[in-house]
C-alpha cells in the first residue's frame, strides 16, 4: 500500500487565484496588462542601461540587474498563471514545477542582495564622492552582483532538489498558483522538518542579513545628509537615493507584512495578496519609480524614442 502511494506525480494542479468563474477574466485582463509593463518596463531598462553612455556608471549597473531579477521571476510565475486563467484545469508537469520554483528561487534572493549592493553604492556615493569611482571599481561592481546569483543558486539548487527528491503522496493538488515551496512540502509523503529548517534558516538570513546592509547604509546616508550645510546639496542627496529607497521600502515592506505577521492573523487570501504584489506588481513598479524619478534615464529614454523614430522616418522615406 504504501509503494501505492509513492509513485506516480506526474503533474500538479495549481488551485490558481480564485475558484469563481465570473472572475477569470477580468482577472486575465489585469494580470496581463500589469505583466505586459513589466515585460516591456524591465527589458527598456536593461537596454536603456546597456546602450545610454550617460547610464554607464555603478548606479545603473545595479539597476540594469534589478530590472534582471525582476524580469526573471516575474516571467517565472506570470506567463504560467496566465494561462491557467483561461484553461479549464489548472495542470502544470512535475518538471516544468520545479523549474518554476528553481527560478523564482533564484530570482527573488537575488533581488534582496542586488538592493543591498544599490543601497551600499548609494552610500558610497554621498558620504565618500571623492573617492566614488575608486571604491565602486568595475571589479568591485562585478563582485557585488556575481556573489548574490553564485549564493541564490545554490539555495535554489539546495531547496528544490530537497522538495523534488522526497517522495509525493497521491495528493497533487498545490493550494497556490505557482510551485512555491511551503505549498508542495504539504504534499510530501516523508518528513519535512529538515526542508522546513533549511527554508526558514536561509529565508530569515536572506531577509535579515539584506535588510540589516540596506538599514545601516541609510542610517550612514541620512547622518551625512544632515551634517551638510547646504539645503542644495542635501535636496540633491535625497534625490540622489529617493528612487531606490522607494523600491526597497515598498520590496521589503510586503515581505515584512507577508512573513513577519503572527500566526494567528495569518489568511492565506491574504498571503496570496501579497504573493501577487511581489511577484507582478513590484517588478512593474521598480522600472517607472526609476524612469519616472531619475532625469538620466528620462533622457536616456526620449533620446533613444527619438533615434529610433529618425531611423523609422528615413526607412519610409526610402520606399
Amino acid at each position: 500500500m504504501e509503494t501505492l502511494n509513492l509513485t506516480v506525480v506526474s503533474e500538479f494542479i495549481l488551485l490558481g487565484i480564485t475558484d469563481r468563474p465570473e472572475l477569470q477574466a477580468p482577472l486575465f485582463g489585469l494580470f496581463l496588462i500589469i505583466y505586459v509593463i513589466s515585460l516591456l518596463g524591465n527589458l527598456g531598462m536593461i537596454i536603456l542601461t546597456k546602450v545610454d553612455s550617460r547610464l554607464k556608471t555603478p548606479m545603473y549597473y545595479f539597476l540594469r540587474h534589478l530590472a534582471l531579477t525582476d524580469l526573471g521571476y516575474s516571467t517565472a510565475v506570470g506567463p504560467k498563471m496566465l494561462v491557467n486563467f483561461v484553461v479549464e484545469q489548472n495542470t502544470i508537469s512535475y518538471y516544468l514545477c520545479a523549474t518554476q520554483l528553481a527560478f523564482f528561487l533564484v530570482f527573488i534572493v537575488c533581488e534582496l542582495f542586488i538592493l543591498s549592493a544599490m543601497s551600499y553604492d548609494r552610500y558610497v556615493a554621498i558620504c565618500n564622492p571623492l573617492l566614488y569611482t575608486v571604491i565602486m571599481s568595475q571589479r568591485v561592481c562585478l563582485v557585488l552582483v556575481a556573489i548574490p546569483y553564485l549564493y541564490s543558486t545554490f539555495v535554489s539548487l539546495l531547496v528544490t532538489v530537497k522538495i523534488f527528491t522526497s517522495p509525493f503522496c497521491g495528493c497533487n493538488v498545490v493550494s497556490y498558483f505557482y510551485c512555491d515551496s511551503l505549498p508542495l512540502l504539504s504534499l510530501l509523503c516523508s518528513e519535512t522538518h529538515e526542508i522546513e529548517l533549511i527554508i526558514l534558516i536561509f529565508a530569515a538570513l536572506d531577509l535579515i542579513s539584506s535588510l540589516v546592509i540596506v538599514l545601516v547604509s541609510y542610517l550612514l546616508i541620512l547622518l551625512a545628509i544632515l551634517r551638510m550645510k547646504s539645503s542644495e546639496g542635501r535636496r540633491k542627496a535625497f534625490s540622489t537615493c529617493g528612487s531606490h529607497l522607494t523600491m526597497v521600502t515598498v520590496f521589503y515592506g510586503t515581505l515584512i507584512f507577508m512573513y513577519v505577521q503572527p500566526k494567528s492573523s495569518h489568511s492565506f487570501d491574504i498571503d496570496k495578496v501579497a504573493s501577487l504584489f511581489y511577484t507582478l506588481v513590484i517588478p512593474m513598479l521598480n522600472p517607472l519609480i526609476y524612469s519616472l524619478r531619475n532625469k538620466d534615464v528620462k533622457y536616456a529614454l526620449q533620446k533613444t524614442l527619438s533615434n529610433l523614430c529618425n531611423i523609422f522616418s528615413s526607412k519610409l522615406s526610402t520606399i
